[in-house]
């Protein structure tokens, strides 16, 4: 009731201060000329208002546009053609009587107006009737308003620029108020307009664009010149750089929102294309996201193939919860960085490594890599020791090196003589004598002896220098950079804090790219010919043998090989490779390495372990094979992951059908017939689906009524027979072994094909198994009842970055100090207890660097300072 009484005094104010609002029109508005449509009555303000009132019928309920009629001329039409007769300067000129389809026309027709008049506009207020219909709606000013605050820098000015709308009887509209009037200045350059919000017209084909553009992680300017080559040049953009960074603001958000609902159907819709693709979650208490592990199924054949060396790192830190993601990556035989698994991490703990480590192995079959390459993080220690303790861990160099600059200053520069030294020392150091030696006559020549980095870096020289890893096969690496280069290249492709959905689908990408390296090293092998530099027999087998990149390698150690020179101590037994020059090496550099021969030239052993470390001959194995003759590479010392058949690798009892194995020494009458016979099975059973399905059923009940006869052996199948000779020759490798166990020199061999030594002394297969795939449960958005929610956000203050993120062993406190008197750690030089009593050398005093005398600064010096350029005299105020 209070309401109805107040309108109703409203109403009798209106009528009483404009008389001319009791008349009341019968003719439709829509139906009139601008002109002649309604009485106007001029303000105060000296705008005019259209005098209309509610005395036309209600409207009841009708939809909210009113259907196009080719017959119908629109506003916007009529205003082109009566700009001639207006003579006005604006083209567009809103007037009351103006009839729309719908208030989106109205908006727009609007809004050209204020683009030539010179300002913005934005909606009003809005009614709707009992039916729910949108009756009224207003178009303002963007200056309109009261600010909410005083003192604020809002542009509201309670600006009286308006139209309004109302419902015609067809379901259209039309504008039955019209101000003109601005109490604010109006803009004049195209620069100024834009930034209304009104004129920031981005559409939805631009918008797909942008958000293409933002999910390839393509930078905010870089988006904005793209798109200013489709429009011609940036002055053709009908929207600034500022609207494009609020668009890519709200792309980013909904890109955030059911992160992890998103992520699972990733997920889901990778397992569908790729049978093979697995994960695992970890999740918390609160069933939040922990640790998420994915593979896919051309990763775990990689793995299977390559899988013998490992490296691993985990700072990388670009996503939106701050999580550390980890990449296991290894080496093909292309040597190219292959991955193997993604990780997501929210903390690195021991038992998160623990667990990462378990299912990776789990993941990738059961097969446990030979050697696993970290960074310096302790807990990443522990764990690999609990889950791999057979696995030989090592340091990577890079990261125990990386602050070389920081910690050397000048002597590290670029133009020093030490950085060339240090390098060699540290790259080129074959035997651990030669290692100890040079670093201690290039820590004395440049006075670095009481340097507490390198103090720190030669204590823990065992767990990255390259001489310790003499014998342990590392595919010649000894540095995590190869995971290093693989998190570069993903900052190329994931965008700063993105969320995990979109991280998961950039890291495909990244996969698809290696994949695409690959095929091309793989054509490059099989098409492209290769270049013989000395012409040597053992030169042309191995461009058979290996592929392009890595015969390209042994280019190299073949040009090495022509600095020595051989010296024979026993024949065919032991021989010294000798430099031709050894006055122009560094005196800590050794010259001569010796080489043994065993079992007539079918296998070499240098002192270097070159060949333990990396998988190929070293320049002194092959310089002695060349002073021998020998025309081709001993297949002991052929490593089949650098070979062309690298990937030809079958379980054990089919092992004898593999290329390198070369053709059955022996086949028997009744391995050959059945041999033949089967092949002819397979060809009749693969010419349609019922042959096919005939040949299957009879050879699963075939397969099933022999199981039980195959049971006794004769000793004359190729299987055994194979084995006996398989026996043979590890019985010979175990008395090779023993016999160059004093000399720690590892035997890495298989008959025909390489094993790798593992960190006990026994031999283990190069080769893996077949992989063991196992069905993996996806684990859906609800867990336990509970919803599967992502990890809380921890993003750091700033603009997002694509920075290397320090790892937790340089970030958990401040590193060790030492004694500068007897180099011990836990006490400074002051309380050092070898000092005894000797009084402390007292400071000096502060003594002034222009007239010399004590007890003030140069700068409170009251003689003239003179200009050591011009000479003149100015004093020192």
């Amino acid at each position: 009731m209070d309401c109805a009484r107040c309108m109703s005094v409203r109403k009798a104010k209106r009528r009483k201060n404009y008389p001319a609002l009791n008349q009341k029109w019968k003719t439709p508005p829509e139906l009139l000329t601008p002109t002649e449509a309604l009485p106007r009555l001029k303000l105060r303000d000296g705008s005019e208002v259209a005098l209309y009132w509610r005395s036309r019928p209600r409207h009841g309920k009708m939809p909210d546009e009113r259907v196009v009629s080719p017959e119908r001329v629109s506003a916007l039409e009529k205003a082109f053609r009566g700009f001639a007769d207006r003579g006005a300067n604006a083209v567009v000129l809103p007037s009351v009587g103006l009839t729309f389809d719908s208030i989106g026309e109205a908006y727009d027709f609007y809004n050209l107006y204020s683009w030539e008049v010179g300002f913005g506009i934005r909606y009003g207020k809005s009614r709707s009737n009992v039916k729910g219909t949108r009756s009224m709606q207003e178009l303002l000013c963007v200056c309109s308003g009261k600010p909410k605050n005083e003192n604020t820098t809002s542009s509201r000015c309670q600006c009286p620029a308006l139209v309004r709308l109302l419902r015609t009887d067809d379901q259209g509209w039309f504008i039955c108020e019209y101000r003109g009037t601005h109490n604010h200045r109006l803009l004049s350059t195209c620069a100024e307009k834009l930034h209304f919000p009104s004129h920031r017209h981005i559409d939805k084909y631009t918008r797909e664009l942008v958000a293409q553009l933002r999910a390839n992680n393509v930078n905010l300017s870089k988006v904005y010149s793209i798109i200013g080559t489709f429009f011609g040049k940036l002055e053709n953009v009908p929207f600034t750089k500022r609207c494009l960074k609020t668009l890519c603001g709200k792309i980013s958000q909904e890109q955030a929102d059911d992160d992890v609902k998103k992520t699972m159907e990733m997920f889901s819709e990778l397992k569908a294309s790729d049978s093979e693709f697995t994960y695992q979650v970890q999740v918390d208490d609160e069933s939040r996201i922990r640790t998420l592990i994915w593979s896919n199924g051309r990763s775990k054949l990689q793995y299977h193939h390559f899988g013998d060396v490992v490296t691993f790192d985990t700072t990388y830190k670009t996503n939106l919860y701050d999580m550390p993601f980890g990449l296991f990556v290894g080496v093909n035989n292309h040597f190219q960085s292959v991955i193997y698994a993604g990780v997501l991490m929210r903390d690195e703990t021991v038992q998160s490594f623990e667990w990462v480590f378990r299912e990776f192995v789990r993941l990738m079959g059961g097969k446990k890599p030979i050697t696993i390459l970290t960074d310096r993080a302790r807990a990443m220690e522990i764990a690999i020791s609990s889950v791999m303790p057979d696995a030989t861990h090592r340091w990577c160099k890079w990261h125990v090196l990386r602050k070389a600059k920081e910690s050397l200053g000048t002597h590290y520069s670029k133009k020093s003589n030490f950085r060339l030294d240090f390098h060699n020392l540290v790259d080129e150091m074959l035997t651990v004598e030669e290692f100890e030696a040079g670093w201690k006559e290039i820590m004395e020549r440049y006075g670095l002896t009481a340097n507490t980095f390198l103090i720190q870096a030669y204590e823990v020289r065992h767990k990255w220098a390259k001489p310790y890893f003499s014998g342990k096969f590392c595919a010649k690496q000894t540095s995590t950079q190869r995971s290093e280069s693989a998190n570069h290249m993903l900052k190329s492709y994931v965008p700063p804090a993105c969320p995990m959905n979109i991280f998961v689908k950039q890291y495909g990408k990244l996969q698809y790219d290696r994949e695409q390296e690959e095929g091309f090293q793989e054509k490059r092998t099989r098409l492209g010919g290769a270049v013989i530099k000395s012409n040597l027999p053992i030169e042309r087998h191995a461009s058979k043998v290996y592929t392009r990149t890595m015969f390209e390698m042994f280019g190299r150690v073949l040009f090495v090989a022509g600095s020595y020179e051989v010296e024979e101590v026993e024949h065919k037994k032991k021989y010294v490779a000798a430099h031709i020059n050894p006055d122009a090496m560094k005196d800590w550099y050794k010259k001569r390495f010796a080489v043994e021969v065993h079992d007539d030239c079918s296998y070499f052993v240098c002192e270097c372990g070159r060949f333990e470390h990396m998988g190929m001959i070293c320049c002194h194995i092959l310089k002695v094979m060349i002073f021998l003759r020998i025309r081709a590479i001993p297949p002991l010392h052929i490593v089949k992951r650098w070979t062309v058949d690298a990937r030809d690798i079958l379980p054990d009892h089919i092992k004898h059908y593999q290329k390198d194995m070369g053709p059955p020494e022996a086949s028997t009458f009744r391995h050959s017939a059945m041999y033949i016979t089967a092949l002819e099975l397979v060809h009749m059973g693969d010419s349609n689906p019922d042959s096919f399905e005939c040949v299957m059923t009879g050879l699963c009940e075939l397969k099933a009524k022999a199981a039980s006869l195959c049971e006794s052996k004769d000793g004359k199948s190729m299987v055994e027979k194979s084995k006996e000779a398989s026996g043979s020759i590890t019985a010979s490798l175990d008395s090779m072994q023993s016999r160059l166990s004093s000399k720690k020199a590892t035997v890495v061999t298989s008959r025909k094909s390489v094993q790798a030594c593992s960190g006990d002394g026994s031999f283990v297969q190069g080769g893996c198994s077949a992989i063991v795939q196992e069905d993996n449960a996806e684990v859906s958005s609800t867990l336990g009842g509970g919803v599967l929610l992502p990890p809380e956000r921890r993003l750091k203050r700033g603009h997002p970055s694509t920075a290397r993120d320090k790892p937790p062993y340089e970030t958990s406190g401040k590193r060790s100090r030492f004694c500068s008197i007897c180099r011990g750690k836990g006490h400074k030089s002051t309380t050092c207890p070898d000092e005894g009593d000797t009084p402390v050398k007292p400071r000096k005093e502060a003594r002034c660097g222009n007239c010399g005398i004590t007890g003030h600064r140069k700068t409170s010096c009251s003689k003239p300072l003179f200009s050591s350029v011009a000479g003149i005299a100015h004093m020192t105020g």
